[in-house]
């Protein structure tokens, strides 16, 4: 798996990101000027911009006799993210961990993030969060312990999402998985675009982020995170999770 995972890494980090040059071209970055002529800057947006991201992989990829493939959902995330022009540093790969909540549907519902930081002294916060086309995570809400109920509040940097929380149901809404019937509370929900921040609407209430249908970059910033305090509606969601250095 180690290799599958240095080549995946590699190809992120080596490949070219293109750019639509305001003649239609499909340019290098550094070379817009060259093959289409100098552009108005507003003019000039990036592929991610003008080619929606669409799935690629399903739960037949992500499991082998039952089992959670997870050095394929790290292929599945390094599409994405090279698609949006997203960097895998070191840092990142050091600390990026994937889930699929044991609920044997990643396709739908799971997770790949890292923290930036989690400083329980100063009670403060950083996490990004990935998420494929439709991928949901598991309903959840976070409870006191030693420390107060984490606050938090998300702001979406590519794609879009559905974030729900309590309140009124909403009409219209997206719908959620299969493998979670029975396992929502959460029936009102927002549509979050990039730049869009939410927040939480009240600690200790359950709630949970969907992914549109092209997957989602969220960064979510927030009080100190105790695992300890967290709390999934489904009775059957564990959160284990595979380490990217470990595969």
């Amino acid at each position: 798996m180690k290799n599958i995972k240095s080549i995946v890494a590699l190809s992120l980090l080596t490949s070219t990101i293109l750019f639509a040059g305001c003649c239609g071209n499909v340019c290098p970055k550094d070379k817009i000027a060259e093959c289409c002529g100098e552009c108005p800057k507003n003019q000039t947006t990036t592929m991610a911009q003008n080619t929606p991201y669409t799935k690629k992989y399903t739960n037949k990829d992500y499991y082998k006799d039952g089992v959670f493939q997870a050095d394929v959902a790290y292929k599945a995330y390094g599409d994405m993210l090279n698609h949006y022009g997203y960097e895998l540093t070191d840092f990142i790969k050091d600390n990026l961990w994937i889930t699929d909540f044991n609920l044997g549907d990643f396709e739908n519902v799971g997770m790949a993030g890292f923290f930036w930081v989690n400083d329980a002294d100063a009670n403060y916060f950083g996490h990004e969060i990935f998420l494929l086309p439709s991928q949901m995570i598991v309903e959840h809400k976070h409870m006191p312990t030693e420390f107060a109920a984490k606050m938090e509040s998300w702001v979406v940097k590519n794609g879009f999402c559905y974030n729900f929380g309590i309140g009124e149901a909403s009409v219209n809404a997206p719908a959620t998985p299969e493998s979670q019937k029975g396992h929502i509370l959460s029936k009102s929900f927002i549509s979050q675009n990039v730049n869009e921040i939410v927040h939480l609407k009240e600690i200790e209430t359950p709630h949970f982020l969907m992914a549109g249908p092209n997957g989602a970059i969220v960064l979510e910033l927030a009080s100190y995170h105790d695992g300890s305090g967290l709390r999934f509606t489904n009775p059957n969601a564990v959160f284990t999770s595979s380490m990217v250095n470990d595969l």
